[in-house]
């Protein structure tokens, strides 16, 4: 066997194939050298300002402090909204990293109950980011403290030294200036995700002027620059930025007028308005039963908010506003006004045997009145006069006076909702008979329907600020139209109507109280003021339903009491109206609250006499009531098998 002949080796070969190889390695290594330090010095010199400003990010934090509101104050400067000073813990969802512990560890140091346990599982699962959640509010500072010590072991929770709104008026203002809340997603969303929304304590409005005007009594927020731990946690304050707080919102309320009306109502379900004549201001817009805005602040229970929400006499509705309601008797001046403008004689006489025949029908009136003109048609509110007076009229010439009223009509005010209802007319039926058919019978107006809306029955139906309006404008001669921001909102304007055709319906209104009409025992206790007004009953179901008439039985089938005035007779000051729902008429329910009400007025220690006697057989004052009502219910829902408990 032949072994094969092995060359023999060139060493100076080798040597420059390795020399070749370790230049070609070393090139190498020294561009990836050259790559990293042109790498690392390009990051030390032109990437410098960048990462220094990242490192001091880490430690330097920018935080944003929320902005106390705005007061909300009445006429005269009386806070009805104010903000003050509160110990409170949140909860931030992006910093929990154990969200079972750390609640149940709050619950050992601040006494949470279920209910609050459960709201705060569910607004963690609603919350966005760095959205905080409220955990509790008002804690005294022992409790304060506690938390504050143990933040180390309680990632995510943050205590905080802030400003919370309190109203002092309670739920005498609840449906006026609402309440705030914390945003919710949709909100924060709504606000391109602004990240004041989300700052540990910051609240927004969420009713009534509090949500309308929230833009206005916001302010400006301030900024922080601390220093913090990787963890997050404070080290120390470097610089502060103060927040700007939002400028005051001066109403036209008299807050005073306001919390003397609520409390007036006392557990009866409606509502009181009062209008400045010579402006259109508004100085009272009560509606109860309703529900305190701290409470409403601070976050409620499912309990009580169904509590709320299950009420028959819908203490979650404001009445002054939303409710609406057939204004029944109390709208015989402005039809009055109608049928003077429309040439109708005041002192033609119209007799009364009971009631007015049209075709085979019988139009009820309150009673068999004899001869009747316009004035003592007013003062005894005689049906069968405006009966015969509107058919002959016709009512496509009555509605458009109503309307200039105010009656119908959408004020520009600054609230969440206002519903207007309707003041119809043939035009009217026949759209809303090309909408929904099956609604009506006929299309076309007939006179049965002038018969009902003329004495405010049939289609006819408004709300309580509506109602007070028209009374302001029958008492100042002139178009006013109501205002609730002070120097905010339109004059009173002319309307095309006679000193003397509104003198005609004045004096009729006169006779309702302080002669012989049907409201003669609400006479103010002045011998020098007459008030001056008209009683209405609106049937809740028909006539027929029941041998009482709407007087008696179940609270919810019975009539609505209303009333409208002004005050005084000779020189008006103040005009409005009160709704009592299911009051069994004006005379009986609305007529006495407004004697009291333009009796503060004008003598407030004379009203609050007999205002404390009332609060002291009703069992006390509106927080005391509604206290033993709220446990009333909490006793109802722990009683065996969920019913209603022993005496609640």
């Amino acid at each position: 066997m032949k072994w094969p002949k092995i060359a023999p080796v060139n060493e100076s070969a080798q040597a420059a194939m390795f020399s070749r190889r370790s230049v070609m390695v070393g090139a190498g290594w020294g561009g990836v050298g050259a790559l990293l330090a042109g790498r690392m010095g390009y990051i030390a010199i032109a990437e410098n300002q960048r990462y220094r400003e990242a490192a001091e990010e880490n430690r330097v934090q920018m935080r944003l402090i929320p902005p106390r509101r705005g007061w909300i104050v009445d006429r005269h400067g009386h806070p009805m909204a104010v903000n003050r000073s509160d110990f409170r813990v949140d909860l931030i969802p992006d910093r929990l990293e154990d969200p079972d512990r750390v609640i149940a560890e709050l619950t050992r140091l601040l006494g949470l109950s279920p209910e609050d346990v459960q709201r705060i599982r569910q607004g963690l699962e609603a919350a966005a980011g760095f959205q905080p959640v409220p955990v509790a509010e008002h804690l005294s500072f022992e409790k304060f403290a506690a938390v504050s010590l143990r933040l180390p072991e309680l990632p995510g929770v943050s205590p905080l030294r802030a400003f919370s709104r309190y109203y002092p008026e309670g739920a005498a203002v609840g449906h006026l200036i609402g309440y705030v809340g914390t945003p919710n997603r949709d909100e924060y969303e709504e606000e391109d995700r602004n990240p004041l929304l989300i700052a540990p304590g910051f609240k927004i409005g969420k009713e009534g002027l509090e949500q309308v005007m929230e833009q206005r009594l916001r302010g400006v927020p301030g900024a922080a620059r601390v220093e913090v731990t990787a963890r997050g946690r404070l080290v120390r304050e470097l610089r502060t930025l103060p927040d700007r707080s939002g400028p005051p919102l001066h109403t036209t309320i008299d807050a005073g007028l306001q919390s003397f009306a609520a409390r007036r109502l006392g557990d009866e379900s409606g509502s009181c308005v009062v209008i400045e004549c010579a402006t259109g201001n508004i100085l009272c817009l009560a509606s109860m039963p309703a529900y305190d805005p701290n409470a409403f602040t601070d976050g409620i229970g499912r309990s009580e908010w169904a509590m709320f929400a299950e009420d028959e006499r819908k203490p979650l509705l404001n009445k002054a506003l939303n409710a609406l309601y057939p204004p029944g008797s109390t709208i015989k001046p402005a039809n009055s006004l109608a049928l003077l403008a429309a040439g109708i004689d005041p002192e033609e006489r119209v007799n009364c045997p009971g009631g007015y025949q049209l075709g085979n029908r019988f139009f009820q009136c309150l009673g068999r009145h004899g001869p009747m003109t316009m004035h003592t048609a007013i003062a005894r509110s005689c049906n069968t006069y405006f009966y015969a007076m509107g058919r002959r009229v016709g009512f496509d010439r009555i509605a458009p006076v109503w309307r200039e009223l105010g009656l119908g009509e959408r004020f520009e005010l600054p609230v969440v909702s206002q519903s207007y209802g309707t003041v119809p007319d043939s035009a009217w039926k026949q759209r809303r008979y090309d909408r929904n058919p099956k609604a009506f019978y006929r299309r076309d107006w007939t006179e049965s329907d002038t018969l009902n809306a003329s004495i405010g029955q049939g289609y006819v139906i408004l709300n309580p600020l509506q109602l007070a309006t028209y009374a302001a404008c029958i008492a100042a001669g002139k178009r006013v139209r109501p205002r609730l921001i002070a120097g905010e909102g339109p004059d009173p304007g002319p309307l095309p109507y006679s000193p003397d055709q509104f003198q005609t319906v004045r004096h009729g209104m006169w006779e309702v109280v302080n002669g012989a009409g049907t409201a003669g025992r609400s006479r103010l206790p002045f011998p020098d003021i007459e008030m001056c007004g008209k009683t209405g009953t609106a049937q809740v179901r028909n006539l027929g339903a029941s041998s009482s008439r709407g007087q008696g039985g179940e609270w919810r089938y019975r009539d609505h009491g209303l009333f409208v005035f002004f005050a005084p007779y000779d020189r008006p000051l103040y005009a409005g109206a009160c709704v009592i729902e299911h009051g069994m008429g004006g005379s009986r329910a609305a007529a006495p609250v407004v004697k009291d009400v333009l009796t503060y007025l004008f003598d407030k220690d004379k009203a609050m006499a007999a205002l404390l006697p009332l609060e002291q057989q009703w069992g006390g004052n509106i927080a005391e009531r509604m206290q033993r009502r709220a446990e009333a219910w909490a006793a109802r829902g722990s009683a065996p098998g969920g019913g209603e408990a022993e005496g609640a």
